[in-house]
């Protein structure tokens, strides 16, 4: 990830930062010290260089290195929000906001950081066009979004805030 990302503290949940200190946790504490071991038993096998267990052993040990340098770096950097917003009855941050499409299918979404996005469950990062488009909103308030497709308007039927833990 380049430095620009980090130029100001990426917003996360306290589920999302959870989530990423447990993925660290379990990459240097079970995930590294296995393939460590896995590598040194292939080491001891002989020939280094035409030896598949050992040559991949050794990329799984960079990439486990690349993502925990990355997860060390970003804990230090994101901003954990674990407070609710004064006025509840708009879109901020960690909001789970309903909306529903001109066909009047609705669809639920989390506004949530980059690091925890995930569509498949309704996590939207907020860098997205989307959740731009429906910060500050309120409750039946319609959002123009401009999509690949076309233009679409989508109507915000309900807001909800999901205190912390």
């Amino acid at each position: 990830m380049s430095k620009s990302n980090f130029s100001r503290p990426p917003y996360i949940t306290p589920e999302g930062a959870k989530a990423l200190q447990e993925e660290l946790d379990y990459l240097w504490r079970t995930k590294r010290p296995e393939v460590t071991q896995a590598v040194a038993d292939a080491a001891a096998l002989g020939d280094r260089s035409e030896n598949a267990e050992y040559i991949y052993g050794k990329k799984q040990l960079r990439e486990i290195d690349r993502r925990v340098r990355y997860l060390r770096k970003r804990l230090e950097h994101i901003k954990v929000v674990d407070s609710l917003p004064e006025q509840q009855d708009k879109v901020y941050f960690g909001a789970w906001v309903t909306v529903e499409d001109e066909d009047g299918i609705q669809s639920r979404y989390r506004l949530v950081g980059t690091d925890e996005s995930d569509a498949s469950r309704g996590l939207i990062s907020i860098d997205t066009p989307v959740a731009r488009a429906m910060i500050g909103k309120t409750l039946f308030d319609e959002v123009d979004l401009v999509l690949p497709a076309g233009h679409k308007t989508i109507t915000i039927v309900a807001i909800d805030y999901i205190p912390p833990a």
